[in-house]
């Protein structure tokens, strides 16, 4: 044996050092990437020694070999600097003719060269996020389609694999966003660890390296991953947080009084759980705002008390707050939900908290169309 080369995954320093391993000194290791719309090999990487790289999370996926240019993107097709990240776009004379029957398909993906001068020029847009290095090296950072917006925040879940892939105990990590509720998206962590982990100590790791809105609202601890015909992580086929295998809450303790039953039958409901301890954090359970909105809301029609939002932030978890209901109840100067009754509407009505911000902000800056909309809507018929 005299070259290995390994492809097809986006390449991890441990792995290399384990195939080094395997190879010994007197082989050439090689990490190569390219599509097959591209002729299958545009870039190589040798690994000497340790696949170790200074500036890189993953080993690089190197330089274009001969006769094929590299350009890394942003969404208006403008060069990007070294060290961002953008989609990385192929130019090579082994480009493929396009996708055979499929022509939307092939005019979306091949696309004119816009840095070449030579007639009917293209590049393969590859759908692949990476970013040069200061040495000219390429590093793969993970799937356009891997960034995700979830609840205003626009999140790369590249980024948080790198971060849990870090930790000493995780021996592999994948991490994608799921929409099992229509319209609640939430980032979920799978980990394959290599010995007993607890998970407040994975969150604790993320939240010490990474924004709060960066941290996976739910971490599932899987024995293996599973994996398509071809040995890739099936993705599809990761397992919802709640019906996931040793998914119950560490250390669960059961509701101990009737409020602390409702609240766990509510809270449970709202954040899609079979069970919910009484000593669970809801935002460590992946609550997060809307669902503390939704949460509120039934907690002040089953107990006919007016709860501010900010008691769930102080008091977090259902032990926490049944004492503050319990409290409440017990006290002449509880606050019950004001009854919702017809007004008129003869008079000036006062403004939604919405509403007089807005005005607020017209007072601070007459005439500003910051809070402007504008939309272009083509109507036929």
């Amino acid at each position: 044996l005299r070259l290995a080369a390994v492809g097809g995954e986006k390449g991890l320093p441990e792995g290399f050092a384990f195939a080094r391993k395997q190879v010994g000194d007197g082989v050439r290791l090689m990490n190569v990437y390219g599509p097959t719309e591209t002729t299958v090999t545009n870039t190589v990487y040798e690994v000497n020694g340790t696949a170790a790289h200074e500036e890189a999370v993953s080993v690089p996926i190197g330089r274009p070999i001969a006769n094929t240019q590299l350009y890394i993107l942003d969404e208006r097709q403008q060069l990007l600097p070294v060290g961002v990240g953008g989609e990385l776009h192929i130019g090579t004379d082994s480009i493929a003719r396009g996708y055979l029957n499929r022509p939307e398909q092939t005019a979306e993906k091949f696309i004119p060269h816009p840095f070449s001068d030579e007639p009917g020029a293209r590049l393969y847009k590859t759908g692949d996020v990476a970013r040069f290095l200061s040495d000219g090296n390429v590093e793969f950072l993970g799937r356009v389609d891997h960034q995700v917006k979830v609840r205003g925040f626009r999140i790369e879940l590249g980024e948080i694999e790198a971060v849990l892939t870090s930790h000493d105990s995780v021996r592999e990590v994948v991490v994608i966003a799921r929409e099992d509720t229509l319209g609640d998206k939430r980032v979920v962590a799978y980990v394959v660890p290599e010995h007993e982990l607890r998970v407040s100590e994975l969150r604790n790791f993320v939240l010490e390296r990474l924004p709060d809105h960066m941290c996976p609202s739910a971490f599932v601890m899987l024995e293996a991953f599973p994996l398509t015909s071809n040995g890739k992580v099936n993705r599809r086929a990761l397992p919802a947080p709640e019906h996931a295998p040793n998914q119950q809450s560490e250390n669960f303790v059961a509701p101990r009084t009737p409020v602390e039953d409702l609240l766990a039958g509510i809270w449970a409901d709202v954040l899609s759980l079979r069970q919910v301890s009484i000593h669970d954090d809801f935002f460590e359970l992946g609550g997060h705002s809307l669902l503390a909105t939704q949460l509120m809301s039934r907690m002040r029609e089953a107990f006919s008390l007016e709860i501010p939002l900010r008691q769930l932030f102080e008091s977090s978890t259902i032990a926490e707050l049944a004492q503050h209901i319990e409290a409440a109840r017990k006290t002449e100067t509880q606050l019950h939900a004001p009854a919702m009754v017809a007004v008129s509407r003869d008079g000036v009505l006062p403004l939604s908290f919405a509403q007089q911000r807005l005005w607020f902000m017209d007072q601070l800056e007459p005439g500003s169309t910051r809070f402007n909309v504008s939309a272009a809507i083509r109507l036929n018929g």
